[in-house]
Formats: C-alpha cells, sequence, structure tokens
C-alpha cells in the first residue's frame, strides 16, 4: 500500500537521494542537504502551527508502506508540496506573454508583437511545487495519488491559504538537457549555464534575477524559432501533470518561467474540481469482501483523515456513490482512523466523480 504523510527529519538521505535524480528544472527539490535540511524545518514549523504564512511550506512523502501500511518506516518514493503564499518574503518572478501593438495611419502600418513582461502577478497565491516520483515507482495510481493528496489537504484547511493556486511546470529541453528559452535569453543576460542558474534559484540565491533580468519587455520576434517554440511548452516528463491539472481546472493564462518559459497554470480554489466535489464521509469498516453486485461499479477514490500535523492520504476503492466511507481494516490503519470517523474523499479521476 502506498501512504502519503507528511515529511519527517528522519526523510532527509530518501528526499535527498531523490533529488539527485530529478536532473535540471526542478528548482524547489535541489541537490542540497543544507537547503533540503531547511525546507524540513520550515515544514515541520508549518505543521507545527508556528510558521506565518508567509513561511508556510507543506511537504508530503509517498511512502511505499507495504502490507502492513506502516507509513512511518516505509520507503520514501515520491515527493510533492504546497507553498501558501509565494512571494511575501522574496520577489516571486515570472513573465506574462503580452502584446505590444505599433501602428502607423500615415503609412498604413499595423502590426502586433508578442511581448515578454517581467512580472510579480502571483504574490500571495498558493503554489503546488515539488512533485517527483521515483521512476521506478511511476505506475498504477502513485503519482495522482501523492499530486492530488495536496488538493485534499487544501480543501480540508482551506483558510490557511488565498483564493487562487498556482502550479509552475517544468519548460522543454532538448537531448542534451539545454533549455532552447535559456539558450535564446537568458544567457545573454546572466553568462551562466542553464543548469547553474537553476541550481542557484533552487537554493534560494535569487538575488541576481532582480540585478541582472532586462526590465523592458522582450519582443518574443527577436528570440531565435526553438527559444520561441518553447515558451509554453513543457518538459516530455511533465506531460501527464499538465493534463491532470487541466482536468482539474487548471488553466495557463500566459504566465511562464523566467528560465525554462514552462508554463504555470492556475485556478481559483474554488473552481478546482477535486476540492470543490471532495466530501467529509462517515467510515464504516469492513471486516470482510463485500458480497459482489453486479449493478456496482467500484472506482478509486482518494481518501484522507481530516488531521493537521497528522495527516494521511491513499487510494482506496468505493462505489461511485456513497452516503458513508467503506474501508478495510488495514486501510483505516493507514489513515489512523476508526469505525465513525470521518475522512475527506473525493473520486481520483473527474470521469468518476
Amino acid at each position: 500500500m502506498f501512504v502519503v504523510r507528511p515529511i519527517a527529519r528522519d526523510d532527509l538521505p530518501a528526499v535527498l537521494a531523490l533529488s539527485e535524480r530529478t536532473g535540471t528544472g526542478l528548482t524547489t527539490l535541489p541537490a542540497s542537504r543544507e537547503r533540503l535540511a531547511e525546507r524540513i524545518e520550515r515544514s515541520l514549523a508549518s505543521f507545527a502551527g508556528t510558521a506565518e504564512r508567509a513561511h508556510a511550506c507543506y511537504v508530503f512523502v509517498l511512502v511505499d508502506a507495504g502490507d502492513r501500511a506502516d507509513a512511518e518506516s516505509g520507503r520514501v518514493v515520491g515527493i510533492g508540496a504546497i507553498e501558501a503564499a509565494v512571494g511575501l518574503t522574496e520577489p516571486w518572478y515570472n513573465y506574462r506573454v503580452g502584446t505590444q501593438v505599433h501602428a502607423s495611419r500615415a503609412l498604413g502600418v499595423y502590426t502586433s508583437a508578442p511581448t515578454l513582461f517581467l512580472s510579480n502577478d502571483h504574490t500571495g497565491h498558493a503554489e503546488l511545487c515539488t512533485l517527483f516520483v521515483d521512476q521506478a515507482y511511476r505506475r498504477g495510481r502513485n503519482g495522482p495519488l501523492i499530486a492530488k493528496s495536496r488538493l485534499l489537504f487544501i480543501a480540508e484547511f482551506a483558510d490557511r491559504f488565498g483564493g487562487k493556486v498556482i502550479a509552475e511546470l517544468r519548460g522543454r529541453l532538448d537531448e542534451h538537457g539545454r533549455s532552447p528559452f535559456w539558450e535564446g535569453l537568458g544567457r545573454h543576460f546572466f553568462a551562466m549555464e542553464y543548469s547553474t542558474a537553476d541550481y542557484l534559484t533552487g537554493i534560494g540565491q535569487k538575488s541576481f534575477i532582480a540585478e541582472l533580468m532586462p526590465r523592458h519587455p522582450v519582443y518574443v520576434t527577436l528570440l531565435p524559432a526553438d527559444a520561441r517554440e518553447a515558451i509554453g511548452a513543457v518538459h516530455a516528463d511533465t506531460e501527464p501533470a499538465r493534463r491532470m491539472l487541466e482536468q482539474e481546472g487548471f488553466r495557463y493564462e500566459g504566465y511562464v518561467d523566467i528560465f525554462d518559459a514552462g508554463p504555470t497554470v492556475e485556478a481559483f480554489v474554488d473552481n478546482v474540481d477535486a476540492i470543490r466535489r471532495s466530501q467529509a464521509l462517515l467510515v464504516t469498516l469492513e471486516e470482510e469482501d463485500p458480497v459482489p453486485d453486479s449493478l456496482v461499479v467500484d472506482v478509486p477514490w482518494l481518501v484522507a483523515n481530516r488531521r493537521y500535523a497528522g495527516f494521511r492520504a491513499i487510494v482506496a476503492s468505493a462505489p461511485r456513490h456513497v452516503d458513508r466511507f467503506p474501508l478495510r481494516p488495514f486501510a483505516a490503519r493507514a489513515l489512523g482512523v476508526a469505525e465513525g470517523d470521518t475522512v475527506r474523499a473525493v473520486p481520483l479521476a473527474p470521469a468518476d466523480r
């Protein structure tokens, strides 16, 4: 069984090992023991309720809990996080893709040019970030479990987040791990490799962005063709995450990362399908396999307990429509719930809701 739980200090070696497998482009999971330890401490403070909203960060791990459904000692095989409010302690930069119009009535000339404007428009929004699952475990429902469990956490504790949630998606890289957008634009101002800028951002050294980034609008037509084509495009490994978020109601609104031009997708919290359709349901324990009913079709549900620091989430099967949520004993143990407790649940796939 796979279980999602908050990260713990003892998870540092496993998370560091995961970070070393991500490759370039996942800035919020740097292969830095010091930076990851700092992130874990920030998450622990957030779950303890001692972190201010500007500093709050909730980090979750996906655990292979085995047959015992032991989320504490199981193997960490994935990670996902929520930043409660970006840009409140240091500037949050991205590019807004806009349009500049140039016209001359005397010459009969009218042109419109796509343009990149440096922006801080997402300041204060919650961010879904740091999503990564070990390659060997990218099967079944593991990816959706760690990704969407964060939505149930937001649904349950909505007062700790703003009205909008965003997700920055990794941009397109070539077969050598280089970013066409960086090569066409960023390199001219930063004089460093994309991987170096990516790493510096990940370990918190972001001041160079403000110091070196051009403040004037950038005309897209002046960039090389491959850089233009990379604007709003995602890394091949990120396509499933983009589709999943779009199915939940997230949309690309013309904002891209300043380094690799990966798209930022966003949604109002109340419009996210998994949040809006999730329900608080009483638990009923099933000691034995239920008698098959040809008229009842079970579907996978995302199920979480309703605890803050002790948050747990799993995938469990149940009919599409239930008044109480049926759990087998091992699933109840994984969540830390008993008969008569309540869970927050939603069918995993939007089509089943």
